[in-house]
Order: C-alpha cells, then structure tokens, then sequence
C-alpha cells in the first residue's frame, strides 16, 4: 500500500504507528515520515541492527535470538511488540532478514525476511518472505511489504 494512504486512513483514524527495524536500516521510518503531517500518525521508532539492541531497548527476551535466530517470527514480533510498547502507538512494524551479499550468521538464503505487525489490543503476527535482488532491492522490498501489511491492518 502507497504510504500516503497509510498517512490518511491513520490520521482520518486518530492512530499512531512506530517501527522497530534491523535489515532495512531506517527505511521503513523515512517512508512514513516522508508525509507531510506525518508527526500525526508516525513518533518515531527503533533502528535496532545488531549489538544486542533489539534485547536492550526492544525488550525482546534473552532467549529468543539463540533459541530461534535473530531472522524469525519470534524475533519480528517481539520487536514488533516491543518497540509498539516503548511508544505507545496503536500498531507497529518490524523487519529482520539477511540483505546479502552473504547470507550472514542465520545461514539463512539471502533475501529471507521476517515481518513483524503488533496492534494494540489485537493480535501480533508475522509473515515470512523471500525477495530477489541486490542489498538495496532486498531493503526496499521488505520495506514495502512491511507498509503492506499494515495497509492490509489497516482495512486499505
């Protein structure tokens, strides 16, 4: 979904989103606060890359990294969770995914990502992904498909 229309039905909606990302370095958050307004809907978010920041700041459990993988959906929603916490939005976003051009500690193929979606009150799920391309078209994809899955959160 278009982030625009993502600025729309959560402002006309009186929603926030945050986001807590690895992988895709930022770029979620840049989407989002490329609206003007975005202020509204958007206080900011995570970059939690490595270094065990995703454990100190996300809140996510000690044991999920070396009993699931940093790149999993244990990983994805408790960032996701953590990071919906921490800013106390209504829904939030999350990414983990091996960008290349090695497949890194995981061992996981490259282009393999985890998204992650927590709603308030609802249910926090995540869907796994496998994209094609180089280090930036990896980044770019799981961005969007992370906005689309908020979008389709979002009734859009």
């Amino acid at each position: 979904m278009e982030v625009e229309k993502i600025a729309e039905i959560l402002s006309a909606n009186g929603k926030t989103v945050s986001v807590a990302e690895a992988d895709t370095a930022g770029l979620i958050g840049y989407m989002l606060g490329s609206v003007p307004g975005s202020s509204k809907y958007f206080p900011g978010g995570v970059i939690a890359y490595t270094g065990g920041l995703k454990e100190k700041v996300l809140g996510v459990a000690d044991d999920v990294a070396p009993t699931h993988g940093t790149v999993s959906s244990e990983m994805a929603i408790g960032m996701a969770k953590g990071v919906r916490e921490l800013t106390g939005t209504d829904y939030a976003v999350s990414t983990t995914g091996v960008t290349g051009p090695a497949a890194g500690r995981s061992g996981l193929p490259i282009g393999t990502f985890w998204i992650g979606l927590s709603v308030k009150g609802g249910q926090d799920t995540a869907i796994e992904i496998h994209l094609e391309g180089d280090r930036d078209a990896c980044k770019r994809g799981a961005a969007q498909v992370a906005l689309d899955l908020l979008g389709t959160e979002l009734g859009g």
